[in-house]
């Protein structure tokens, strides 16, 4: 029987197809993508994991079980994609204060606000639902970038190619499968429409990363 991540992968397919096509990501693969645009992407990046990651500790008061409690411990403490952010940040020709210190976009900052939103008014199904699509989609990419001859972009194509975020995918999907097995039709509705605003969120992301998204005013 179709899991509802599944079914939840399958309704966001069109915006992952977008997701995949985008202009950012094909000039990454074959190397043309203008180096400050992949500056601005890496300071925006940054800062929407820590939203990330403050979402995900904002779940670990709402952990049913102690066994939840210590998996979502994991997801807070190990942040696979931080030691990546120090190499690129470095040979992209910037500092790490460079990255802490970039003001999130309209975007990144509506992104973010979503996430803490979803985990102020919910529980852990919703939370993470609205969480997996980042892992998830940046996960496959391994199946769309490949290999980059870019002796910086290859670096970072590397890591998805090499499927370190397979761990992390399987875990958010195993939230949402084990919550979404008793949850109310209401909920899974919420769970539903969190996944899906997240995914047209990774969309915007790259969207915005393109076209150096700032503040009008």
């Amino acid at each position: 029987m179709e899991s509802f991540s599944e079914r939840l992968m399958a309704e966001a397919e069109p915006i992952w197809r977008r997701i995949f096509a985008h202009p950012f990501l094909r000039e990454i693969k074959d190397g043309t993508l203008p180096l400050e645009k992949f500056q601005y992407y890496l300071g925006q990046d940054y800062q929407y994991l820590e939203g990330f990651g403050r979402t995900v500790a904002m779940t670990l008061a709402k952990a049913p079980d102690s066994s939840i409690l210590e998996e979502l411990s994991h997801r807070v403490m190990t942040p696979i994609e931080r030691p990546l952010h120090h190499q690129l940040v470095a040979e992209a020709g910037l500092s790490m204060d460079d990255v802490q210190k970039a003001r999130r976009s309209p975007t990144n900052t509506a992104y973010v606000n979503h996430m803490l939103a979803t985990a102020s008014h919910h529980g852990l199904g919703p939370t993470a639902a609205c969480l997996l699509p980042c892992p998830w989609t940046y996960h496959l990419l391994r199946e769309e970038l490949g290999a980059s001859e870019h002796p910086l972009y290859s670096k970072w194509t590397a890591f998805y190619v090499a499927g370190l975020l397979q761990n992390s995918v399987d875990a958010w999907r195993s939230f949402v499968d084990r919550e979404a097995l008793s949850a109310s039709p209401r909920e899974l509705e919420v769970m539903r429409q969190a996944f899906l605003t997240s995914s047209r969120y990774e969309y915007m992301f790259w969207d915005m990363a393109y076209n150096m998204e700032s503040w009008p005013v």
